[in-house]
């Protein structure tokens, strides 16, 4: 009993500790449960409503009416009588003609209209709707990318964080160390009481820095949990590594081209161009003649149920927009300059992808060779102290070059994480900026 109590505790706790989670699993995590991703899911289901509710243009609109209506108007009265089939000789008499009793009317209407020419306007409305939604799918798939990017960057920040604090605990157990080594070389005789000092600083300044890792580290946990939309105090073990990526080499041309292809905002400007032109053609459209065809059928009742009679109606009319105070030629003014600033917006929009791909792989190129320089460094900073602390040991060197290389130590390994932290996250913008990005990307393993 008590067992099951102490687990029912346990899962009831907000903070506990859940499966683990690698990369890969909270890029899904992302895309199943980031608010934003369920918003333009939303958007492009809306976007699909509104090329059906275009196609409506081309199908028969049906309408029912039913009203009342009660009156002594003589050419309401006049009307009504011959509508209802109640018309008789008797209401030809000149006093119940001028002064006719009050009579009820309920009418009841059936309506339908069909369009027959519309010069191509239902056509193009539907092309721009189908536009639209491409539109919309593409700004779902420049967000889903976007998603995944920032899940990729909060979720190595964490890692970068839990490092940097591992690195201070060692660079912490080291200091301790030191300071035991102090007191054996000031109990021998060898130094003074101001080596001791000086290395009890440097831990509190080592611990000053362990402190300040771990609440970086809470942050940056509770942002990877914002990004994928869960609750932030979720715990969950992160299982991928931070070690370099093996990127095969592609070249610069290659992305680019890929970029002017594959980009949602590159192919949104082409598609907001096609979307200028339609409109183009619709405003032009609108000064061509429309043709329509009218059906009706109506029953006039005195009473709701009896007493009337029915009668229908067919007929086709044309309607042409002869003149329209001059703001269909404003419409179509506008429409043409619209063109021309999706057409001008496409150029730049071109320029833009290709100097974010240049600057992303210019940031790779650039985090690959920091990584080769770090790790020599981390590799002649741990020989150098090595060196230090057994020459300290000796009565060879003083407390100042210990701390030194203890300092230049730590420092290299921060920097060598950084680096590795800066590639990975460097290599998921390029694959971003040439619109690669997904949850299969080489750049998650």
């Amino acid at each position: 009993m008590k067992k099951t109590l102490l687990m029912l505790v346990w899962w009831l706790l907000p903070g506990r500790a859940q499966d683990p989670m690698s990369l890969k699993d909270a890029v899904r995590l992302a895309l199943a449960k980031n608010p934003s991703v369920t918003a333009s899911t939303a958007t492009e289901k809306a976007a699909e409503s509104r090329i059906a509710e275009a196609r409506g243009g081309s199908l028969p609109k049906v309408n029912y009416s039913e009203s009342w209506g009660r009156s002594d108007n003589p050419v309401f009265v006049f009307s009504s009588l011959l509508t209802e089939h109640q018309f008789g000789e008797q209401n030809f008499q000149v006093g119940p003609l001028n002064r006719p009793d009050f009579l009820n009317n309920f009418q009841s209407q059936v309506t339908a209209d069909q369009t027959l020419y519309d010069a191509g306007q239902t056509k193009r409305a539907v092309r721009s709707a189908e536009l639209g939604k491409g539109l919309t799918r593409e700004d779902g798939r420049r967000i889903r990318m976007e998603v995944i990017a920032g899940v990729i960057r909060c979720y190595y920040d964490a890692l970068l964080s839990s490092e940097q604090l591992n690195v201070a605990g060692q660079a912490m157990r080291s200091a301790t160390a030191d300071l035991e080594r102090a007191q054996s070389v000031r109990g021998a005789g060898m130094s003074t009481d101001v080596d001791v000092l000086s290395i009890r600083v440097h831990l509190a300044s080592v611990r000053e820095q362990q402190i300040r890792r771990t609440a970086d580290l809470d942050v940056a946990r509770a942002s990877l949990n914002d990004a994928i939309g869960l609750a932030l105090d979720t715990a969950r073990p992160l299982t991928t590594e931070l070690t370099p990526l093996n990127l095969p080499g592609g070249l610069l041309a290659d992305y680019e081209r890929n970029a002017l292809s594959e980009r949602p905002e590159a192919r949104q400007v082409k598609l907001a161009t096609s979307l200028a032109e339609n409109q183009a053609a619709t405003a032009r459209s609108s000064l061509l003649p429309q043709v329509g065809a009218h059906a009706a059928f109506e029953a006039d009742r005195q009473r709701f149920y009896d007493r009337g009679g029915a009668n229908w109606l067919v007929s086709i009319g044309l309607r042409w927009n002869l003149f329209n105070g001059f703001s269909d030629k404003a419409r179509i003014e506008e429409s043409r300059f619209a063109l021309s600033r999706s057409e001008a917006e496409q150029e730049r929009a071109g320029s833009a992808i290709r100097l974010q791909v240049r600057r992303a792989y210019a940031d790779v190129r650039a985090a690959n060779q920091r990584i080769e320089v770090a790790r020599a460094s981390v590799a002649e900073a741990e020989e150098s102290l090595r060196i230090t602390q057994n020459r300290y040991e000796a009565g060879m060197s003083n407390v100042t070059d210990l701390l030194r290389t203890e300092t230049a130590l730590l420092e290299a390994r921060t920097r060598h994480l950084s680096a590795i932290h800066d590639q990975r996250i460097a290599a998921a913008a390029l694959e971003l900026a040439a619109g690669t990005l997904s949850a299969d990307s080489e750049v998650l393993n």
